[in-house]
């Protein structure tokens, strides 16, 4: 009997050792998990006062993840969140519509690309490019559209196009259909 314990001992303490370990992440993640959440709420709250400076309320519409943005009563525009697959992970865009049709500006809340290649897409001489566009001019100039890609840094700005121009597409719809 004892030789059957000592050959079954090990197996019980990992498993111990890993159901104590998966709890306490479980655990840990769900602090963090809503503490990351109230701050890209605050963030996404900040960049859009810098986007529509006459902004005083916002009507989040949680049914369509866009928000109503308004001035004295009076709708400015619309904001949303897009997330497009660069070439190191995913990157959070925060679009900003004067329109249903309009680009006001997107400011790049996240992202994990190559440091001074990649990244390059959260500079003005890129995030810029967008400001005044119609949505179906969203694109590479080659490919019929109004933005200069960036050199060496190719799928990171497509990444960005694809889903600032697809995110807007869907979202204008369900604003039209709100309307």
């Amino acid at each position: 009997m004892p030789s059957l314990l000592r050959k079954i001992y090990p197996i019980l303490f990992v498993t111990l050792i890993v159901f104590i370990s998966v709890t306490l992440l479980i655990f840990t993640e769900s602090f963090t998990s809503a503490e990351l959440q109230a701050r890209l709420q605050q963030q996404v709250e900040e960049e859009l006062e810098s986007m529509f400076p006459e902004l005083d309320d916002s009507v989040d519409n949680e049914d369509s993840e866009v928000y109503t943005l308004l001035a004295g009563g009076e709708t400015i525009g619309y904001a949303f969140l897009a997330v497009g697959t660069g070439y190191s992970g995913d990157i959070a865009i925060l679009v900003g519509l004067e329109d249903s049709e309009t680009v006001k500006g997107i400011i790049i809340l996240s992202q994990q690309e190559t440091p001074g290649i990649g990244d390059r897409i959260t500079g003005d001489g890129f995030t810029g490019q967008f400001t005044g566009l119609n949505i179906d001019a969203v694109n590479f100039k080659q490919d019929g559209g109004q933005i200069d890609g960036l050199a060496m840094a190719t799928i990171s700005s497509e990444a960005v196009i694809d889903a600032v121009r697809d995110t807007a597409m869907e979202k204008v719809k369900l604003i039209e259909g709100v309307e």
